[in-house]
């Protein structure tokens, strides 16, 4: 039997429809290598029924076998069993294997819809306030308020180096500096802005919401100001009336809330989409429900926070283990213990559940209307599993009622098949299935450049195997529209990672960040991202060439008029090559070597095929790779891109194929790119 041959995936040449609703009939295929098998048959795991799959076609080296199956209100899992002889293969979503756990099951789960907007799209992750400054005029001010003890201050160089303590430190970026680049953002090609937090909050990465209901009028307008500064000595907010009025008056946060109406507008004028960034796992402690910052103290329009008044209409959004301890009750439940991030408490507050969806449904609505929510460490919503999975089912439920076609995409590390069975959630960032492993391939570094492993460095078979495991845990429509990032606002930046060495902000410097990167390895990494199953995200500024340590160091300013020109004409091209063969948005996937510190893998469909060749090592080699796999036909393939240490060609250069096998020789720390598309005309 040609195992090599076998394959099957839930695309949509060998799944159709690929999200189907209940009571649909779904045709499934299968492909074996021509006249080499006598049955293939379906599994159904569980009850072990067996169908027998009709051979339907012959192309090329391949036939393909057919069945149809009506599915029912609940997910089908299966498997495949191909015959040969005295020959018997299993076949799962891991290819030909003995393991035959249930999560590596073909699985269809009826009513499960991904938007298919998400999947494969080029995204762009954009951590607001180290972006672009387009209106000063709502810039927080120097001694505006107290944070974490401190004075807040606004940084007034744009290019000034972070602080090791960086959470309180403004360099001004905002939605109107979005708005300002969304020429520039559509010359990247760019489909998707996921925006990390933009409600109201008193630090800059705002992660502790003071208000789901208003943008931050600091990144949006300001229209009604106050006298009052916070002196250095004090311990309190009870002198911060600009901040007061800045982020407590309705005609700021209404005028806010209009501003980033018109602005979602103008970015779906262009075709884009818009992802929001949804913390409602905790809030902060300005947040106007607790009020322990007495922001919101006396104010007109607000209830007395659950902190100063125990008979506060928050109280039970919040677990507090003194019943004693008003007013100023500081005994709350903080996540991961932080006073300044209360744990919200949704166990005894159907209140605060309600609130939290009417969230949701808000800003999909008119006249926002955004794309989707980010969900930010959403699997420890609650105190208990049960909490958790029925919270994310009602979430669901208001989102896809409210905009069918909106992507509810979650923060997660690990396994997250219990989350993306079709009733929660309908993808993740993808750090498992790729960030963290493709980082240890490429640069022996995990994601934080915390820890070197020289095992998993340059080891092509751990990086396949682990890559091909872990994405088995996604139903393909969630892996299609997963998260592919290789650096963001938590972790490193990738580039920093090249340079290979173990290090942070606080005892290696800024300047160290820079030091010894390889640049032929970054474009690997992202010829990796551009043409791998998933969404690619690109994080503010790795198309520019941002360096930087992990958080805060990850967080510097994109730097407008230093950007290396080249790297992000490298992006663009890219993206067009995406474009323009669609297989490496959402066809096929599969791997077609691993050895010697290189990888090799092809994306299908139709007439499209596209293969890319990764040399990791620091020396040439010379690699024979069975293109055939991927049903390229042709006595050649186009190279369309090459990258190095040094530079990266374009064009079309074409390299023979005999008997199915493409023959290349690549460079160190290379990557390319091939071709074959059969245009119709």
């Amino acid at each position: 039997m040609e195992k090599a041959a076998l394959f099957c995936d839930e695309t949509v040449e060998y799944r159709c429809p690929e999200e189907p609703d209940p009571g649909d009939l779904v045709t499934l295929r299968f492909r074996t290598a021509k006249d080499n098998v006598d049955h293939v048959s379906m599994i159904i795991y569980g009850s072990g029924k067996r169908i027998e799959l009709r051979k339907t076609e012959i192309r090329g080296r391949f036939d393909f076998y057919e069945t149809a199956v009506t599915v029912g209100e609940s997910a089908l899992r299966f498997y495949f069993e191909i015959k040969k002889g005295g020959e018997t293969c299993l076949y799962n979503r891991l290819g030909v294997t003995k393991d035959m756990q249930r999560q590596q099951m073909f699985a269809i789960t009826p009513g499960f819809h991904v938007p298919d907007w998400a999947k494969g799209a080029l995204m762009y992750q954009i951590f607001i306030d180290r972006f672009c400054n387009g209106d000063p005029d709502n810039d927080v001010v120097s001694d505006e308020y107290i944070y974490i003890g401190f004075p807040v201050m606004k940084i007034d160089d744009w290019r000034e180096d972070l602080s090791v303590l960086d959470v309180d430190r403004f360099y001004g970026g905002d939605l109107q500096g979005i708005w300002d680049k969304l020429d520039y953002l559509q010359d990247m090609k760019v489909e998707v802005l996921y925006l990390n937090p933009i409600f109201v909050s008193p630090s800059n990465h705002k992660y502790d919401t003071q208000d789901y209901e208003h943008v931050d009028p600091h990144y949006g307008v300001i229209v009604k100001e106050a006298e009052g500064l916070a002196d250095e000595y004090d311990s309190d907010n009870g002198h911060s009336e600009k901040y007061a009025v800045r982020t407590t008056d309705m005609e700021n946060l209404e005028a806010s809330d209009a501003f980033f109406a018109r602005f979602m507008e103008e970015v779906h004028k262009r075709g884009m989409r818009v992802i929001l960034d949804g913390v409602f796992n905790h809030c902060g402690s300005f947040n106007k429900w607790l009020d322990r910052e007495k922001i919101y103290a006396g104010r007109s329009g607000y209830e007395p926070g659950a902190y100063l008044d125990p008979e506060s209409p928050y109280r039970k959004f919040f677990k507090f283990s003194d019943e004693n301890g008003w007013p100023d009750n500081g005994s709350y439940e903080g996540w991961w213990d932080h006073n300044t991030l209360p744990k919200l408490n949704y166990e005894d507050s159907g209140e605060l559940k309600q609130y939290i969806l009417d969230i949701a449904k808000k800003w999909l609505s008119p006249p926002y209307n955004i794309d989707g929510w980010r969900l930010d460490v959403a699997a420890d919503l609650g105190h208990s599993p049960e909490t958790n999975h029925q919270f994310w089912r009602d979430f669901r439920k208001v989102v896809k009622e409210t905009n069918p076609d909106a992507l509810i995409l979650a923060e997660h590390y690990g396994d997250g098949s219990s989350w993306l069975g079709g009733d929660q959630w309908d993808t993740i960032m993808n750090y498992d299935a790729f960030m963290e492993p493709l980082s240890w391939f490429l640069t022996g570094l995990e994601k934080h450049s915390d820890r070197a492993d020289g095992h998993l460095y340059q080891n092509s078979q751990a990086f396949m195997c682990t890559m091909l495991y872990n994405m088995s845990w996604l139903q393909t429509p969630s892996l299609m529209a997963a998260m592919n990032e290789l650096s963001n606002h938590d972790h490193s930046r990738f580039l920093t990672r090249t340079n290979r060495q173990v290090g942070r902000l606080d005892y290696r410097g800024k300047a160290a960040a820079s030091e010894g990167i390889n640049f032929g390895i970054f474009r690997a990494a992202v010829v990796v991202q551009m043409t791998w199953p998933g969404a690619p995200t690109i994080y503010y500024g790795d198309e520019a060439g941002v360096c930087g340590w992990t958080d805060p160091d990850s967080r510097r300013t994109y730097p407008w008029g230093e950007e290396d020109l080249e790297l992000m004409e490298f992006h663009r091209y890219l993206a067009g090559i995406r474009n323009w063969n669609r297989a490496f948005r959402t066809g096929s996937f599969k791997p077609l070597l691993a050895e010697n510190g290189m990888i090799a893998y092809g994306r299908f469909q139709e007439n499209e095929r596209g293969v890319v060749l990764v040399n990791s090592e620091n020396f040439t080699q010379r690699v024979q790779i069975p293109v055939w796999e991927v049903e390229v036909t042709r006595d050649s393939m186009d190279r369309i891109m090459e990258s190095s240490v040094e530079r990266y060609n374009v064009g079309r250069l074409p390299y023979p194929v005999r008997d199915g096998i493409l023959t290349v020789e690549i460079g160190p720390f290379c990557a390319m790119i091939f071709e074959e598309k059969v245009l119709d005309f």
